[in-house]
């Protein structure tokens, strides 16, 4: 945890370092319809203490709009607008446009990144504050409520102090932090070990607990080898899934009666092998 001027941080990957060197113009803490950020322009909130830019990480050659803290000298990262949309040269620009929408383009003028709004203003602007937060909002309009958009409903890596972590019973908007791949990459990393729910709509039924390699925690009589059928977890460069397959084809692998508890019986006349085994599910 390290300590800034305006609180503490919690990244959930190690510090970084602002890896490019860049020379700016006299930054504004605002983005108006005629004040873009681009290469050689930032943006920087009112007492400095957070800066708005372009960015390249460790050995990357991507470019990222970011949010970082400008007076330590390390250039803590908190926050990234298009952390799974990189460009790949210096030439993009971050504008505001009508009604009320941050947009990211690159050198082609294809937009890689936008903010959303279901509202609007006449004259918006977006403006750094020295929270961290970066907002789109009417002028003569200071009311959080009010916003039209703001970084802290979709935290990075870093918790800020103002921050929210939990979920709008109301809207079903959630506020959750998700590190980086790597220290090159602040795409979205998965979070935590896969699992499998049942669900009766939203009520959560059952879950098997985290797959931890070689089975979900939750049901570990699984793990014990048979000849029926094997089974696991897959992890591709598009897919992540689960999957169980037959060994032997001419076994039917379901149960008829799958409300009884246990879900499989033996046959008319025949007991259990092994009746402990049998009583834990085995």
């Amino acid at each position: 945890m390290k300590k800034s001027m305006k609180g503490f941080t919690i990244p959930l990957f190690p510090l970084y370092s602002l890896f490019s060197i860049i020379t700016t113009s006299k930054a504004l803490d605002t983005i108006t319809k005629t004040h873009f950020i681009t290469y050689n322009n930032t943006t920087v909130s009112p007492s400095e203490s957070f800066e708005m830019r372009f960015f390249t990480p460790g050995n990357s050659n991507n470019w990222y709009i970011t949010i970082w803290y400008k007076k330590i000298a390390s250039g803590t990262i908190v926050w990234v607008a298009n952390r799974d949309n990189p460009f790949p040269n210096s030439s993009g620009v971050l504008k505001l446009i009508d009604p009320g929408i941050l947009i990211l383009l690159n050198s082609t003028n294809n937009i890689v990144w936008s903010t959303n709004t279901s509202r609007s203003t006449r004259n918006p602007v977006a403006r750094l504050l020295d929270s961290g937060n970066l907002i789109i909002q009417d002028p003569n309009d200071h009311n959080p409520e009010n916003f039209l958009w703001q970084s802290f409903d979709y935290p990075c890596d870093t918790l800020l102090p103002g921050m929210k972590v939990g979920k709008n019973l109301v809207i079903g908007r959630e506020w959750h932090m998700s590190s980086w791949k790597s220290k090159d990459d602040p795409a979205h990393d998965l979070c935590g070990y896969p699992q499998m729910f049942f669900n009766k709509g939203s009520v959560v039924l059952f879950r098997d607990g985290p797959w931890n390699g070689l089975l979900f925690t939750g049901t570990a009589t699984i793990l014990i080898k048979n000849p029926i059928f094997k089974f696991g977890m897959h992890f591709e460069k598009d897919e992540i899934y689960y999957r169980c397959d037959l060994l032997n084809s001419s076994v039917a692998s379901s149960c008829d009666d799958v409300n009884k508890s246990p879900i499989c019986g033996c046959l008319s006349k025949f007991v259990p092998k092994n009746p402990k085994d049998w009583n834990t599910t085995n």
